[in-house]
């Protein structure tokens, strides 16, 4: 069987879509990876509409990317924040692949907004591929694509 005639139906790139397939919902998750966990500050600094905001951030709650946890200023009612889970800090280094790319193919002329730096060394952090074996920075040119057990042929 041949990958075009292999049902997507059960691929994982779908199901991931799903969950954080939408612009928005991408904005969202690079908030909170840099710390924002208030509704008000999503939306102020995102600035969508309540009504998408909340959306996306019940759907990223329901499906364990973010939970929430209540809190309460002095003199006001108690009020939710939005906190990445484990699940949601696995998106990081998908957000860094994005960023990279976005910082290599369509790049602001006054430089980065954000330098995501190793704390130890100062460098910059750049994604990369490996293999379980740890042989990092392969190329698409380094690896071989074979259908898994879960394929199945398209109807």
């Amino acid at each position: 069987m041949e990958w075009l005639e292999t049902s997507t139906e059960n691929c994982p790139v779908q199901r991931a879509l799903d969950v954080v397939g939408e612009k928005w919902t991408l904005q969202i998750l690079r908030d909170a990876v840099n710390g924002v966990r208030r509704f008000d500050d999503f939306h102020r600094h995102i600035g969508l509409s309540e009504a998408v905001l909340s959306n996306r951030l019940r759907s990223l709650t329901a499906a364990g990317v973010l939970e929430t946890v209540v809190y309460r200023e002095p003199g006001r009612r108690a009020r939710n924040e939005y906190q990445l889970t484990g699940k949601g800090w696995d998106l990081w280094p998908v957000l860094l692949a994005l960023g990279q790319w976005g910082e290599t193919h369509a790049p602001d002329p006054e430089g980065p907004v954000l330098e995501i730096r190793h704390t130890d060394c100062g460098a910059p952090v750049r994604v990369a591929v490996q293999c379980s074996a740890d042989h990092t920075s392969l190329a698409p040119r380094d690896v071989t694509a074979q259908l898994g057990a879960g394929a199945r042929r398209r109807s």
